[in-house]
């Protein structure tokens, strides 16, 4: 599934890659909109639609990613929010064993997540995965999402590598498509980045990871 072999630099997602998305989904689809109802004495089902209709209308931009934006759209400090729930941040299975074997191969290890620094840096101490990389890259760095061709020019600046000898994993699609379309030689899907969630069957055109343990380097 993976060449190792021509991998020279190693790109990890974190969210739904690394760590399991059923924190996420839980925090903006049930979490958020239940404060958010309790702030304004909304009806649950009122906010329940307001707060899904708001974050869709961002999605695939940096805002829809930034907890600063989301803090001044929504009135509530959306990262004192995320600390204070962060025993539901958990590490997918059998990834952090990936990490390791990862960090014995002598491969250069980098992070790139459109999670915002203040959502990184509460992720990384509940977690402590942030030992295994070489260097973590939030795309608010640059002031582009990985959706955008932009993110991989400013990426390829401030970190030399050749994108041919490189592999991407991440569980995001359109992601996966912008690295491609850049030039990434090696971009590799998640079958199930939500535990909560049933398995995706497929993420074509991308092969995609459903055990760790079946890719160790």
């Amino acid at each position: 599934m993976i060449d190792w072999h021509s991998v020279d630099t190693v790109l990890l997602d974190m969210d739904g890659t690394l760590l399991d998305l059923q924190f996420d989904n839980w925090f903006w689809q049930r979490h958020v909109p239940y404060c958010y109802a309790r702030q304004l004495g909304l009806d649950q089902e009122e906010a329940d639609r307001i707060i899904h209709d708001w974050i869709a209308s961002h999605q695939g931009t940096l805002n829809w990613y930034c907890l600063d934006f989301w803090t001044a759209e929504l009135g509530l400090e959306i990262a004192r929010l995320k600390r204070e729930a962060r025993d539901r941040i958990s590490v997918r299975p059998g990834a952090e064993t990936f990490l390791q074997r990862l960090q014995e191969s002598g491969k250069q290890i980098v992070m790139v997540t459109n999670a915002h620094r203040d959502a990184l840096d509460v992720k990384l101490e509940q977690t402590g995965i942030d030992r295994y990389f070489h260097e973590l890259v939030s795309s608010h760095d640059y002031g582009h999402p990985k959706e955008a061709q932009s993110f991989w020019q400013h990426l390829q600046r401030h970190l030399p590598f050749d994108p041919a000898k490189a592999l991407l994993v991440d569980d995001s699609l359109p992601v996966l498509h912008s690295a491609q379309l850049y030039g990434i030689g090696q971009p590799v899907s998640i079958l199930h980045p939500d535990s909560s969630l049933p398995r995706r069957e497929h993420t074509d055109p991308f092969v995609a990871i459903d055990d760790f343990a079946s890719v160790l380097p």
